[in-house]
C-alpha cells in the first residue's frame, strides 16, 4: 500500500518512524494504554523498535496502515490510528487507535478517526465496504468515539479476545460506507 499522510490542519497522520520510537516508549507507559491496548507488558524501548520496524513496516507493505497522530506536519507522535484489513478480505478492516493521556478530552482523535474513516471508505483511498470497531468491555472512551463516529452497535463477544494470556469480554461495533458518519443511537445503556 501506497504510503500517505492524512491532515485535517489541526492533527497530522503520518507513518510511524525511528525518530517515534522514543516517544512511543514514553506513551506506551502510560497505565489506560496497558489496560486497553493489545501492547507488550512491561513496554520498553525494544518493544518499540520491533512495533515501528515489524509492525509498521508490515503494515504499510500491505492493506494494514498504521499513522502517528502529530499536532504538527513533523510533530512529535502522541498516539496512533490504524486500519487492518483480514487476510483474503480487502474489502473490511478493523479500526484501533490510542493517544497519549495529556493530549486526551480535546477532540484529537475523534479528528483522527474522522480521517481514517474517510480514507477507508474512499475508493481513491482504501475502498472499504465495513469498518469495525472492538475494545475490551470497560473501555468507555474508546466505546464513546466509535459510537460518535456513526459505528453501530453489534455485540459482545463472550471472553472473544486474549489479552496478555487472559480471554476478556469484548464489545463489537461497525460502520459501513453507507451508514452516516454522525453518532449511532443503537448502543445499549451503559456503554
Amino acid at each position: 500500500m501506497e504510503e500517505c499522510t492524512l491532515t485535517d490542519g489541526t492533527v497530522w497522520l503520518s507513518r510511524p518512524v525511528e525518530s517515534d520510537l522514543d516517544a512511543i516508549t514514553e506513551c506506551c507507559q502510560d497505565p489506560a494504554i496497558r489496560e486497553w491496548v493489545t501492547i507488550p507488558w512491561p513496554y520498553g524501548r525494544r518493544d518499540a523498535v520491533d512495533f515501528v520496524g515489524e509492525t509498521v513496516a508490515e503494515g504499510w507493505a500491505g492493506r494494514k496502515p498504521i499513522w502517528g497522530i502529530r499536532l504538527a506536519e513533523h510533530g512529535r507522535l502522541i498516539g496512533t490510528v490504524s486500519l487492518g484489513c483480514r487476510p483474503r478480505d480487502d474489502t473490511a478492516a478493523e479500526i484501533g487507535f490510542w493517544l497519549a493521556p495529556g493530549h486526551r478530552k480535546q477532540g484529537l482523535i475523534s479528528r483522527a478517526v474522522t480521517l481514517v474513516c474517510d480514507f477507508g471508505f474512499d475508493p481513491d483511498g482504501m475502498g472499504l465496504i465495513r469498518i469495525f470497531w472492538r475494545a475490551f468491555t470497560g473501555n468507555h472512551p474508546s466505546a464513546a468515539v466509535a459510537r460518535k463516529h456513526g459505528f453501530r452497535y453489534e455485540g459482545l463477544a463472550r471472553l472473544g479476545s486474549e489479552h496478555r494470556g487472559v480471554r476478556r469480554d469484548h464489545w463489537m461495533a461497525a460502520r459501513l460506507r453507507t451508514d452516516p458518519p454522525g453518532p449511532a443511537g443503537n448502543w445499549p445503556a451503559g456503554i
